[in-house]
């Protein structure tokens, strides 16, 4: 995203702040539990949510994470070369 506020985010809110300005370009990657069947379950409450973040990754999510981190890596050159326009067409939504 571009430009955008920072929904809350701390993080983001602390950058905001350092570089005095909303615009910039955001890469942004969320993780979520699934279900046996693969279907996204979205943790709730905010202890809950808290023991899934830290927990260790599972053979599996590290699988996935090494394909993720693949396509962040291909679509972080595309951002440098080509623009955010192109990187957010090739990329959003993966």
């Amino acid at each position: 995203s571009f430009n955008k506020s920072s929904g809350g985010h701390k993080g983001v809110e602390s950058v905001i702040r350092a570089v005095g300005t909303e615009a910039f370009v955001r890469v942004r990657m969320g993780i979520s539990p699934v279900t046996a069947g693969g279907k996204i379950k979205k943790p709730t409450g905010g202890e809950v949510v808290g023991d899934f973040i830290v927990a260790p990754f599972k053979k599996a999510e590290l699988d996935i994470l090494k394909k993720t981190a693949k396509k962040v890596s291909e679509g972080l050159s595309v951002l440098i070369e080509h623009g955010r326009e192109k990187a957010m067409s090739e990329f959003n939504g993966l």
